[in-house]
């Protein structure tokens, strides 16, 4: 699995977004439809342009290929020059193809992804300018997108609060997510893992705590998805995807934290998120997306089938008797194969297949379709031979 793997990140997902690199604009082009038909003159997503600098950042560091940091490179000039308010601070949601402002929401999730990419470009150039901005986003965050209970969600311009239907779904509209508290947590494990900033450590750990307090929902031995602002859960919705993927990234967080007692009670938690994916959702062969008041959404997504290997591998790490769980990962590795890799010269990975295994016909590349979810299950599996 790791040597196909590793073939599948650098014979395929690689040249596949090197070839996305706008040469016109600067940083890369924002949309490529299920015909792969490209357009160049599609806006750009600025979550899109912070994963795909994370992921050529982290390939370049963890493969140790210098000849990747050019698409780093330009990834991060674009960030700079065209997504960051330099007259209000913190990143606009979206700019055009040749980089103006189209939405200039500020929304936390999308600091968290501009803090998690600057962090890891950071740790492969030591460029301090991005270190510096790294902080001032941290510290952004911090102060201006948080109450007394936690994490806010979106804003104007000049960070006033407004409606949340960017991360909200299923016909409710949140005042929190989980998904916006689980993506600060990887955000500022990142930047402690790169700079080891006490302040970011500490707000680490309260973002832990929060987790474990207010999102994590012990009677049902899952994750809530959707709250208002007092963290009343807002629908009975099991996203099998995010719960695997936040056990992990969860435990990442507290090895940065290095609270011994916390870490003690929260992997209690993060072991029980993944015994439930695998029990719940793991049919033996794939995850679906959710469960919906009992109702199975049977689509199996992209993302969720890559952050089952990460999940399913990151427990073995401290439970190795879980063979169960590596055979697990190793059966979403096949059906990744079969289904869900796009075999088509000039694509990638479909978005979802169907639960008879016919691919989606959504975008192959679109603001919220990237290389950070199947990139980062393939440099996790490749740093494990280390």
């Amino acid at each position: 699995m790791r040597r196909e793997i590793k073939e599948e990140l650098e014979g395929h997902i690689i040249p596949f977004w090197e070839g996305l690199r706008d040469p016109d604009n600067g940083g890369f082009y924002g949309y490529l439809s299920y015909d792969l038909i490209l357009d160049k003159n599609a806006g750009k997503g600025v979550i899109l342009n912070s994963r795909i600098l994370w992921f050529f950042s982290e390939a370049a560091r963890v493969l140790k290929d210098p000849s990747l940091l050019p698409y780093a490179d330009c990834a991060y000039r674009f960030l700079v020059d065209h997504c960051v308010d330099t007259e209000n601070g913190g990143v606009y949601w979206s700019v055009s193809a040749t980089g103006e402002p189209v939405d200039t929401t500020k929304h936390t999730y999308n600091q968290a992804f501009a803090i998690y990419a600057l962090s890891a470009y950071y740790r492969a150039t030591g460029n301090a300018d991005a270190k510096a901005l790294a902080a001032s986003l941290f510290h952004l965050i911090e102060s201006r997108m948080k109450d007394e209970g936690g994490y806010l969600e979106a804003f104007d311009d000049t960070f006033h609060p407004v409606s949340n239907e960017k991360l909200s779904e299923n016909g409710v509209l949140a005042g929190r997510t989980m998904n916006t508290i689980l993506h600060v947590i990887e955000a500022y494990t990142g930047y402690v893992e790169a700079t080891d900033d006490k302040d970011a450590r500490a707000a680490l750990r309260e973002a832990l705590m929060i987790t474990r307090d207010k999102i994590y929902l012990p009677d049902k031995k899952r994750l809530g998805v959707f709250f208002d602002a007092d963290y009343h859960s807002l629908i009975d919705l099991y996203s099998y995807g995010h719960d695997i993927e936040a056990a992990w990234l969860i435990d990442r967080a507290l090895d940065a934290v290095g609270d011994p007692d916390l870490t003690k009670e929260m992997h209690q938690i993060t072991d029980t998120l993944v015994d439930e994916v695998y029990r719940e959702g793991f049919d033996g062969k794939s995850i679906p997306v959710e469960c919906e008041k009992g109702v199975v959404k049977g689509d199996r997504v992209w993302w969720v089938q890559a952050e089952a290997i990460n999940g399913f591998l990151e427990n073995v790490d401290r439970h190795p008797e879980h063979t169960d769980y590596v055979k697990a990962a190793e059966a979403e590795w096949e059906y990744i194969k079969r289904y869900i890799i796009d075999k088509r010269k000039g694509s990638e990975w479909f978005w979802y297949a169907n639960p008879d295994g016919t691919p989606s016909h959504d975008p192959i590349v679109e603001p919220w379709k990237c290389p950070y979810h199947n990139g980062r299950m393939c440099l996790n599996v490749i740093e494990r031979e280390v």
